[in-house]
């Protein structure tokens, strides 16, 4: 039965991993600029092109369906091609990895960055997030998302009950659920329930952690105790460099390497 199970699972695995076709992202990141504005801690946010991040987009109505955290070079480990991996994520068919920044270059991305962490607490956050590398998938996970290939609408209110997944296993894991572990593990906030107690003395807040299965990714996105960052902002920004295509004499003077991002439609 076990066996059974284990090939459904990976032949949604597979089916959910294949690329929809023409799927370029309209805002594609700034390679330089991405580089050198990434932080340990930082939450890196990326639209995937797949087709289960077409199902996660649609359940929590945003943009992002996939988080990786940056953590910095991952000892002396890189890619087949020599780069460093600074990126903890995981992933569905490969569990949790190390990636290289230049993976997700070319997607629509989204910088989370912790407001206030501080350096030992960040420390602790890159830690414990690296030390689960070699971690597998939740299979349970994968089993659970036959449901998303019933083209059935979903209310509104059953969404983030529906990403709520998983076998709460120790060691297996899915992405959102990973980062959201790695800063409880800190008591970090991220979208915390609060509870006013009324009283004669005061009123005080008390701050709950959700369950880490309830965490997606666009969570890291309305935190707010989260700051976006935005590279090309963050680096320094002059509308007045900006060359248009309705200015050809400015064209002509780019220099031959300009990046494409550089001339606006």
């Amino acid at each position: 039965m076990n066996l059974m199970l284990s090939g459904i699972a990976r032949a949604i695995a597979q089916y959910l991993q294949r690329a929809e076709d023409g799927t370029e992202p309209f805002t594609p990141s700034d390679p330089d600029a991405l580089r050198s504005t990434l932080k340990p801690g930082d939450v890196l946010l990326v639209e995937g092109n797949n087709r289960i991040s077409g199902v996660i987009k649609y359940l929590t109505q945003s943009t992002w369906s996939h988080a990786a955290l940056y953590v910095g070079p991952i000892g002396e480990r890189t890619s087949a091609d020599g780069e460093p991996l600074v990126l903890v994520e995981a992933n569905l068919g490969e569990g949790v990895v190390g990636a290289p920044l230049s993976k997700y270059l070319r997607h629509h991305t989204r910088i989370c960055r912790p407001i206030g962490l501080t350096d030992d607490d960040c420390a602790r956050v890159c830690s414990y997030a690296a030390e689960r590398i070699g971690f597998d998938y939740d299979v349970k996970n994968i089993t659970d998302l036959m449901r998303y290939l019933i083209p059935l609408p979903v209310p509104r209110r059953w969404r983030r009950r529906m990403m709520a997944l998983g076998s709460g296993h120790p060691t297996r894991i899915i992405c959102s659920a990973l980062i959201a572990q790695a800063f409880e593990n800190v008591r970090y906030p991220i979208l915390p329930r609060m509870t006013r107690l009324e009283s004669e003395a005061a009123r005080r807040e008390i701050l709950e952690i959700r369950h880490s299965s309830l965490y997606a990714p666009r969570d890291f996105d309305i935190s707010p105790y989260f700051e976006l960052v935005k590279p090309t902002v963050k680096n320094g920004f002059d509308y007045r460099a900006m060359r248009w295509a309705d200015m050809p004499d400015e064209i002509d003077t780019a220099p031959a390497d300009a990046s494409p991002l550089q001339v606006a439609a």
